[in-house]
């Protein structure tokens, strides 16, 4: 058997979540997939957490294993003939370490951009978790407060819909995706006491997503994350 691409831990991730026009994503859908939608509604999110013990084909690069990332990502579906498969698509990943954004480009097609980024993690009585990045010369953030014991979601439930998709897919051109794999086992979650979300959706993601400046997030939620595997690419 292959060895995964990457291994990692994915952990603490923020997710803010957006319900939009479905018509706004139309554009950047991949080749064989469709928007996949929960309750009718058709979600972005954006999501930040932490790269742990990254391994890349199983070996750890110095100075590439503990970093930030933040992405805002929609959710497709694609049906192969034998399962339909949940995936996400991104508008943009972003990472402060150009040698990620540089293999994740070449090899993968996905579009990363390297930007200043920090943290901020506490966890006592309560978790507060921020993650914050530099883009266009002002800092952006999205930050969490948290009770501290995290718990299971229901199937079906929005949060199962957010945080279980296992596949991603990158559109390469109008007749060609990558598709590839994430394994991890289903994540606990965090009850939010409250959140805070400093983001120039235009400056960050374009104009298509400018009015989600003045649009109040339908959930957020904080997830403890795992650990995780990114198999190698197909092409479809």
């Amino acid at each position: 058997m292959k060895k995964p691409f990457l291994t990692a831990e994915w952990r603490k991730l923020i997710l803010v979540n957006y319900a939009i026009d479905p018509e706004i994503l139309k554009k950047y859908l991949p080749h064989k997939t469709e928007l996949d939608l929960w309750e009718g509604k058709c979600y972005v999110s954006v999501v930040g957490f932490m790269f742990l013990n990254t391994k890349v084909k199983g070996c750890k690069l110095p100075g590439h294993i503990n970093f930030e990332e933040v992405n805002l990502r929609y959710y497709v579906k694609h049906d192969n003939g034998n399962e339909v498969r949940r995936g996400v698509g991104f508008i943009k990943e972003m990472v402060p370490k150009p040698f990620i954004t540089a293999v994740a480009r070449t090899i993968y097609k996905e579009p990363y951009q390297t930007l200043p980024m920090k943290h901020n993690w506490s966890e006592d009585n309560e978790i507060n978790i921020e993650y914050s990045w530099k883009i266009k010369g002002i800092w952006n953030s999205v930050s969490v407060q948290a009770e501290s014991s995290p718990f299971s979601f229901d199937e079906n439930s929005e949060a199962d819909f957010i945080t279980e998709h296992y596949w991603g897919y990158t559109k390469i051109s109008n007749g060609r995706t990558n598709e590839f794999e994430v394994r991890h086992p289903a994540w606990n979650i965090y009850k939010i006491k409250n959140f805070e979300v400093n983001v120039d959706f235009e400056a960050n993601y374009g104009a298509d997503f400018k009015f989600l400046n003045q649009q109040q997030p339908s959930s957020v939620m904080l997830a403890e994350g795992s650990e995780i595997s990114v198999g190698n690419k197909r092409k479809l």
